[in-house]
């Protein structure tokens, strides 16, 4: 299939049309693939005096035992002491990690991310997220930094630590909402200029004006649910203040 692993049958191809003479360019037409695709793998398996379809195939599987074979297994996570399933927890971070991922966020973010979100503290250095990652620190420094421009982490320093953790909180998603109804409100302004430079009666401009309807809406009901979070989050805290005893849990009740 265009795109995927070359299979047995395409090898075959490759092997026979080499032998009568056809370049990378041609054979590469004839797959319906990269004539690069071609040609490394005729390089990696012998080059063109060389190429046995078949002594490929089993080259390219014996690679992919390897790799599989070398893949370190994840970090234990520790229990804490709260008497967790260490194999449901962990199957359940995969799940998490791919959940994340099918939302659209790069695999190593969704990675750093799930792994913060399922510690109990939601906050680790960066040795400590290589550890149990088993990855480089070049991709947990890139992860970080795209989980940090986006707003869904923070650094922080204990005090007497000497390292930075990173460090995520209940507030994760209320950030990433604000985010997204910031960026609506770059959309509106675009959908209302559209619409006056092609007409609002006109079908294009009238798209956008139905856009900017709909995303104003959206942006509501947004701001709408984030401030009844807020309020709730308030609530609560000064319910915990309460509870403990807090002479400040006076004045946190008469804010809400």
């Amino acid at each position: 299939m265009p795109g995927g692993r070359l299979t047995g049958e395409e090898r075959r191809h490759i092997a026979t049309w080499l032998a009568e003479g056809l370049g990378y360019a041609e054979i590469g037409r004839r797959l319906r693939r990269p004539a690069s695709t071609v040609m490394r793998e005729v390089t990696r398996n012998g080059g063109p005096e060389g190429y046995g379809a078949d002594r490929a195939q089993e080259a390219t599987q014996q690679r992919a035992r390897r790799r599989k074979e070398a893949r370190p297994a994840a970090a234990p996570v520790p229990d804490a002491g709260h008497g967790r399933d260490p194999r449901a927890v962990r199957e359940f971070t995969e799940s998490f990690t791919g959940l994340l991922a099918g939302q659209g966020l790069p695999p190593m973010v969704s990675r750093v991310l799930a792994c913060l979100y399922t510690t109990d503290s939601g906050a680790l250095t960066a040795a400590e997220l290589v550890e149990r990652l088993r990855v480089s620190p070049a991709s947990v420094s890139h992860a970080v930094a795209w989980l940090e421009g986006q707003g869904m982490l923070r650094r922080e320093r204990p005090p007497g630590a000497r390292r930075e953790r990173y460090a995520i909180d209940d507030e994760l998603w209320l950030r990433s909402l604000l985010a997204a109804a910031q960026m609506n409100d770059v959309l509106v302004a675009a959908s209302q200029r559209g619409a006056e430079v092609l007409g609002a009666s006109t079908p294009a401009g009238a798209r956008f004006e139905s856009s900017v309807e709909l995303l104003t809406l959206v942006n509501e009901s947004l701001r709408g649910v984030m401030e009844q979070w807020r309020l709730r989050l308030a609530e609560r805290d000064a319910e915990a203040a309460e509870a403990d005893g807090d002479p400040a849990a006076d004045a946190a009740a008469d804010a809400v």
